[in-house]
């Protein structure tokens, strides 16, 4: 009934706009949003998109030396509205989506008001001078580049392991970007960022430090074509190689949960535990021709990742430190079906777990209808562990964007 009420009163109010006199009102192609909106004085403008993720997955797990029935899950992975535009001239532009899904929404706690985490991003970006961005608000962190990548533009049904346990994903706070031409075709691109550590929506804060988070891209062949360096599969089929190399370096200080501003909160019998946590991302996308590879490495580690109390009793909360691996490949045939594997590794430090490594061997297939924006994803995935049983594990998704 909520979620009725939210979609409810976001369509009556587009409409309502659509109605006010002074406003050009368009509706684009398919994949490009739902409604346009423009101020006739050109002060302003408004694209309204929404876009549908419906998953359904099976996981068979080992046991005994077979596997038996499977656990099966339907759900509504992603739903979500968006809203972008420009205010007063297009060097200052907004960005707006919020999460609808049960996923999207749940993490509340009461540094969250206990109330549900609808707001993904909210931020504003000023191009202010040449080829300098400051943007403000709450958004994705300049992260490893699965990361950054849109959950509607993988190659895969979702993300990897990797990004899973050891991604930065969105904070509130400050970004400075900028770029420039070394030489011919080579650019180079940093990203930086001041944020509060703790995560999205979070309304009583800060508890700990802050965060700090720089990224920098070293494209040697120039742009990919229409932002494909942040695209999944190679649909546009690079006509000369693409190769994007990027090192991201995070420092949390102060750091209160146990994913630096991910999981869960590490409180002791006097408050809440802090310490410095640090995480490393390595990756490289390249496409050409169709043909795609994306590689990932992350190394996290804390100053003193074993939580205690004040006299030195063990609390049980541990920071999830290690280190990951990600290797994807993929190739969009002329049909637009395409086949991607992934490889992914993760071993956490002896103190998280003694039994730490997991691997995960991924193959899928995707048919792209109209690119990203309509498409269906399956995959399957065999995931072998020292900690537990071996597991199968099946999905398939279709995915709608408007």
């Amino acid at each position: 009934m909520q979620l009725f009420k939210i979609y409810t009163t976001v369509v009556i109010s587009i409409l309502f706009i659509s109605m006010i006199n002074g406003q050009e009102v368009s509706a684009p192609k398919f994949g490009k949003g739902l409604i346009n909106i423009a101020g006739k004085d050109s002060t302003f403008s408004m694209n309204f998109s929404a876009r549908m993720q419906y998953l359904t997955s099976s996981t068979w797990t080992e046991a005994d030396d077979s596997f038996g029935s499977p656990e099966s899950n339907f759900l509504i992975r992603r739903s979500r509205l968006k809203f972008k535009g420009f205010a007063y001239n297009q060097k200052l532009t907004y960005n707006i989506e919020l999460g609808l899904s049960n996923r999207d929404i749940s993490g509340a706690s009461e540094f969250t008001s206990n109330a549900p985490r609808y707001i993904l991003n909210a931020f504003i970006r000023w191009n202010f001078y040449k080829n300098f961005t400051l943007q403000a608000g709450q958004g994705k962190l300049p992260g490893n580049i699965e990361r950054v990548i849109s959950s509607g533009n993988l190659a895969l049904v979702d993300r990897s392991l990797l990004n899973s346990k050891f991604n930065i994903d969105r904070d509130l706070g400050v970004q400075l970007r900028h770029h420039f031409t070394l030489a011919g075709n080579f650019i180079v691109k940093e990203r930086f960022a001041i944020s509060q550590g703790e995560g999205r929506n979070v309304t009583k804060g800060n508890l700990g430090g802050h965060q700090y988070t720089s990224r920098v891209e070293f494209l040697p062949f120039g742009n990919f074509t229409k932002k494909g360096d942040y695209s999944g599969a190679d649909l546009l089929r690079e006509q000369t190689p693409k190769l994007m190399v990027g090192i991201v370096y995070d420092q949390n200080t102060n750091a209160v949960k146990t994913r630096s501003n991910m999981g869960s909160y590490i409180t002791t019998s006097e408050g809440f535990y802090q310490t410095d946590i640090n995480t490393l991302f390595i990756d490289t996308h390249f496409k050409y021709r169709g043909f795609s590879i994306m590689g990932e490495y992350a190394d996290r580690k804390a100053d003193d990742p074993i939580a205690k109390n004040e006299d030195g009793t063990l609390t049980g909360d541990v920071v999830n430190v290690g280190k990951a691996i990600n290797l994807q490949m993929g190739y969009v045939l002329p049909s637009n079906i395409a086949i991607t594997g992934r490889y992914t590794n993760v071993k956490f430090d002896k103190i998280v777990s003694s039994k730490n490594d997991i691997t995960q061997y991924t193959f899928g297939v995707s048919k792209y209808v109209a690119k990203h924006k309509l498409k269906i994803q399956t995959d399957a995935t065999y995931e072998n562990t020292v900690a537990s049983n071996n597991k199968i594990i099946y999905r398939l998704q279709f995915d709608i964007h408007f």
